[in-house]
């Protein structure tokens, strides 16, 4: 079982409050990040019914296949806990556990849409709505254990980081690189790999690109971005951007710039500052210089139990930043054909600024 300072039991109750203020009966809350975050429960998502039934008041009901109850048992003692057979029908139960004819449900965001049509069949008068219109509210803002819980999976992403050198090298290829790096992600400490890009040369202009079977040449700017989830459900998330030899003069500067403008956003991070805003912060360095139109991206994304979630620091987004918010600052140049570059940290918004907690150097790593 996890601890119950990372899993408070409290935060039932405010998901409760929470759901009852914006006027809704309940949130049915199958397998993924909210069920963790409720209950520490981590469930397998499959074909049979899983669903946390949280009324706005009144006893949370945990509804499981009766082969997943000892796992359900041993992960949360803080609900109560009802399992179906192989062959029933799951569904009567939510609705026995609502005690109720309730008029508007809300239902996880990434539930299999054969469990909403077989809800949507069970409560016939309710309006389903999303739950994270709920949940993300509450997430957003990380307790003093969740941002250690982050810390430490910033640790271990860094200590990849520091690695890398024993991996890129001239006649290598991408793929083989990533091998190697999936490996020390789980040496490091996470219970998972959730991605790992290489991408040198001009596959360096592609955000997203994964690894491929390109041989890294000498002189080639490689970014590297990787990230896992650790035991405690918390996710980590890096980027750094080397180079196999010396750059170029037209990378060095390109770099340059990049480094500022990470930099600057880093530097805008404080409560009461908007999203936007930070975004803006690093859009404006690299749109002076001329790479306006190369920075392809938002600024960063949030991170906690899902590797992307609230808040979005992208253009647009006027939320105000507050203390315990957490989100990557990771703005990028890519020039189709030639190459790109990425700086990736993960912050947490204090009331100081930026806690910052990647630790690896920013500058362009010369391998």
């Amino acid at each position: 079982m996890l601890s119950a300072e990372l899993y408070p039991p409290e935060r039932l109750v405010a998901a409760q409050r929470a759901t009852a203020a914006v006027g809704l009966d309940a949130l049915l809350v199958t397998p993924g990040s909210d069920l963790r975050y409720l209950t520490g429960y981590d469930a397998h998502a499959q074909e049979r019914l899983t669903c946390l039934v949280l009324p706005a008041r009144g006893e949370p009901t945990l509804i499981v296949p009766t082969l997943e109850r000892p796992a359900a048992e041993t992960a949360t003692t803080n609900v109560r806990i009802v399992d179906h057979p192989d062959g029933a029908d799951p569904f009567p139960l939510v609705a026995r556990a609502l005690d109720g004819d309730p008029s508007v449900v809300a239902l996880s965001d990434r539930m299999w849409a054969a469990h909403v049509l077989g809800l949507r069949a069970a409560l016939p008068g309710a309006e389903q709505r999303l739950a994270g219109d709920v949940l993300g509210e509450l997430r957003m803002r990380k307790s003093p254990a969740e941002v250690e819980a982050l810390r430490a999976a910033g640790a271990a992403i860094d200590a990849v980081h520091a690695r890398m050198g024993e991996w890129l090298r001239p006649g290598r290829t991408e793929r083989e690189v990533g091998v190697d790096i999936a490996d020390a992600i789980l040496a490091a400490g996470h219970a998972t790999v959730d991605f790992v890009i290489v991408a040198s040369g001009p596959n360096g202009a592609s955000p997203h690109h994964a690894t491929a079977d390109r041989v890294i040449g000498p002189g080639d700017p490689v970014v590297v971005d990787i990230g896992g989830t650790m035991p405690s459900g918390y996710c980590s998330d890096s980027t750094r951007t080397y180079v196999v030899g010396r750059p170029a003069p037209d990378m060095a500067e390109l770099y340059a710039v990049l480094h500022t403008a990470q930099r600057a956003a880093v530097e805008a991070v404080r409560p009461g500052v908007t999203c936007a805003q930070v975004d803006a912060a690093a859009r404006e360095v690299i749109a002076d210089a001329g790479y306006g139109p190369a920075f392809l991206h938002r600024t960063g994304h949030g991170i906690g139990l899902d590797g992307h979630e609230e808040p979005y620091i992208v253009a647009g987004n006027d939320r105000p930043l507050e203390p315990g918010m957490a989100f990557s600052i990771e703005p990028g140049i890519y020039l189709a054909g030639r190459h790109g570059a990425r700086i990736e940290d993960i912050v947490v918004c204090t009331d100081g600024g930026a806690d910052v907690l990647n630790t690896t150097p920013t500058e362009l790593a010369e391998l």
